[in-house]
């Protein structure tokens, strides 16, 4: 069973979107972070609609028409109530997306829309947190793991497709099953993190639905792209801080050649990629949307 190992005394966990991929795991996250005493996020505007229950396991028929992270919530509370839950009704966008991530030690993207999986990579490079990435559409799906030292989601897709160039769940269909199965490897990803062990750093999984069973899943090893926009703002941010930290030790150094330096004048040399103590956002924080991600 994984220990959890995590820098905090608890473990804070963000799930972006409860849909077909959040569903399943937060499912499979919810026993081991109840055991531990941890935490989870749940961050989603949209509503829960009775043509994707099929996928989305933790609403049922009378939840139709509310909140999915209310839906969500109550149902993780029903089965596990030690667990704490947090939600976020809004959609997760440029103004809320940095404290969101910043306050979690990783973040889990099960969102369906391509603005918000380059969004939530971008932020949790800068933020040097980790992300695991799904994605599901018809008979396959795939998955991969984002952190300090591997490459990223841009680095793998430059930049979005141009509108109607990539079909959406919505428009392609999907197997509800396919959201089950990347949806529970997402959440052991996140568990191997935690623990310190992940598997699926600087690589691409794909899952065939379709394949035979010893073929179904296959590993694609990814390289940090040189001209990656993401990666170079996040080398950048690190060099500039680094940068600042040495010069504030120089000259509190050179300061305490005359006075003795009082506690509370102690420079801290915390990188970028530590985790700035944010508070949550208020649940129902950001701005409402019709384009919600509903895998």
């Amino acid at each position: 069973m994984s220990t959890l190992r995590s820098p905090r005394s608890t473990v804070r966990v963000l799930v972006v979107g409860a849909g077909g991929l959040g569903c399943p795991a937060l499912w499979e996250l919810a026993p081991l972070l109840a055991a531990r005493g941890g935490s989870v996020t749940i961050a989603d505007d949209d509503v829960v609609e009775a043509s994707n229950l099929q996928r989305q396991i933790l609403h049922r028929d009378a939840d139709v028409g509310r909140p999915k992270v209310d839906s969500a919530a109550d149902a993780l509370d029903r089965r596990w109530p030690r667990l704490a839950v947090y939600t976020v009704e809004a959609r997760v966008a440029a103004h809320n997306v940095g404290a969101l991530v910043a306050a979690h030690d990783v973040v889990l993207d099960g969102t369906d829309s391509f603005e918000s999986k380059f969004l939530l990579n971008d932020a949790c490079v800068r933020a040097g947190v980790p992300l695991v990435h799904g994605a599901v559409v018809r008979f396959g799906g795939q998955l991969m793991t984002v952190t300090s030292e591997s490459a990223c989601y841009r680095c793998l897709f430059e930049a979005p497709p141009e509108p109607g160039a990539a079909p959406s769940c919505q428009e392609a269909g999907v197997l509800g099953a396919v959201c089950g199965v990347v949806g529970a490897l997402m959440a052991r990803e996140a568990l191997a993190i935690l623990d310190g062990t992940p598997q699926l750093a600087g690589a691409l999984m794909i899952y065939d639905a379709l394949a035979l069973p010893d073929r179904a899943r296959r590993r694609v090893a990814i390289r940090r792209r040189l001209s990656c926009e993401a990666c170079a703002r996040a080398a950048a941010a690190l060099s500039a801080s680094i940068a600042r930290s040495s010069t504030a030790s120089l000259t509190s150094a050179s300061s305490s050649t005359a006075t003795s330096p009082s506690p509370s004048t102690t420079t801290s040399s915390s990188t970028v990629a530590s985790s700035p103590a944010s508070p949550l956002p208020a649940a129902g924080a950001g701005r409402r949307s019709s384009e919600v991600p509903s895998c």
